[in-house]
C-alpha cells in the first residue's frame, strides 16, 4: 500500500520535472512585451502626473524652507 502510493509520487514527480525542464526557457516575447508595456506606461504617468509631483516637491521644499 505505501509502495504503491510511493512510486505513484515519484512518477508524478517524474512528470512535473519532465514538465519544469520543458518550459525552462520561458516565453522571451512575452516577456519584452510585458518590460516595454511597463516602461510605456511610467513615460505616460511621468509625463502626466511630473508637474504637479514637482509643484508638489517644491511647495514641500518652500514650507521647509521658511522655518
Amino acid at each position: 500500500m505505501i509502495r504503491s502510493t510511493v512510486v505513484r509520487m515519484r512518477t508524478a514527480w517524474g512528470a512535473v520535472r519532465t514538465e519544469l525542464r520543458e518550459d525552462d526557457r520561458g516565453d522571451v516575447p512575452g516577456w519584452v512585451l510585458i518590460t516595454l508595456m511597463t516602461a510605456g506606461l511610467v513615460v505616460v504617468i511621468w509625463a502626466l502626473a511630473g508637474p504637479a509631483l514637482a509643484q508638489l516637491f517644491q511647495q514641500a521644499i518652500d514650507q521647509v524652507s521658511s522655518f
